[in-house]
């Protein structure tokens, strides 16, 4: 299985390389494209360690919801198989390797904010709850085990850092500030609703999202989702079957990688120490797992 660290399509202008994605202007005002890499990060760092395949699935994966949530706010995606556009060029675009992991997009203003939904007590959660009762300063009723599922699922936005840099959590009255109250409450109340509707139909095939978060823009003054959407980078997938309040939960996300980072005391700056092979390797068959549960389909994009 190949692994792909960084895009270089020389017939297109290079906008951005993100942690995962690098986006390219297509020279149409309107359109983007992206293309989804194997990098992979942790605690806001990019390890310089690709896992193989994982662009595809992140790519399939946010395919699959975008098309699976439109009912309740539009995205960005224009075309999920780009290849019959008019603007490729022959000279470095193999369809056949990059395709899975490229889609064309409309142009959005991403807004300034990562709206984050939490539905059970963990990671920086947990951590906080057992100091202060609370998470993202927010009150929870006392008593609340590690992996507890909360009383209701709760937003708790954040900034967006700089690759390197560490995103800080706000208060919703922060967002109001950054987005004006009634954008504020519209992100607010489409990401709840986002996040009960996907969590109910994980359920029933087997995996709980404890937490997820999701990005917006404005298209036209539109609010859109953009960028990914419940895939193992922006989620935490847990297994139902074995779920136990008080326990931490084997994951089919990127919790492995932060385990293992955690495991050999890395101090959470730049640079990112590299993965064992078979970190790497692991990591791969647990986002491969989670892709076959929520989307009965067969990994044809990890080939």
């Amino acid at each position: 299985m190949n692994a792909v660290y960084r895009s270089n399509l020389s017939s297109y202008r290079l906008l951005k390389r993100g942690k995962v994605r690098d986006i390219y202007d297509v020279g149409n005002e309107k359109l983007l494209m992206i293309v989804a890499c194997d990098r992979i990060s942790a605690f806001d760092c990019v390890l310089p360690t690709p896992i193989p395949g994982k662009g595809k699935l992140l790519t399939q994966m946010s395919n699959f919801w975008f098309e699976k949530t439109q009912h309740i706010i539009p995205n960005h995606l224009v075309d999920a198989d780009p290849n019959w556009m008019d603007w490729y060029y022959e000279d470095d675009w193999d369809y056949d390797y990059w395709r899975q992991r490229v889609v064309l997009v409309k142009r959005a203003t991403p807004l300034p904010v990562e709206a984050i939904v939490r539905g059970y007590l963990a990671g920086s959660g947990w951590k906080e709850y057992q100091q202060y009762g609370t998470v993202c300063h927010i009150p929870l009723p006392t008593g609340l085990r590690q992996s507890e599922k909360l009383p209701e699922p709760i937003y708790t936005p954040s900034t967006k850092a700089a690759i390197g840099e560490h995103d800080e959590n706000i208060a919703y009255e922060k967002t109001v500030d950054l987005l004006g109250a009634e954008l504020a409450q519209q992100v607010r109340d489409i990401s709840l609703a986002l996040y009960t509707h996907a969590a109910a139909y994980t359920y029933e095939r087997g995996i709980i999202i404890a937490d997820t978060k999701f990005e917006f823009g404005l298209i036209d003054g539109k609010l859109v989702l953009i960028d990914e959407l419940f895939t193992p980078d922006s989620s935490r997938f847990w297994p139902v079957d074995g779920y136990e309040p008080g326990k931490s939960p084997i994951s089919f996300d990127k919790q492995y990688v932060r385990d293992y980072l955690e495991s050999i005391q890395w101090d959470k700056k730049a640079p990112a120490p590299e993965l064992p092979l078979e970190v790497a390797r692991q990591t791969t068959e647990k986002y491969q797992e989670a892709y076959v549960r929520l989307t009965d389909a067969p990994v044809g994009w990890g080939s």
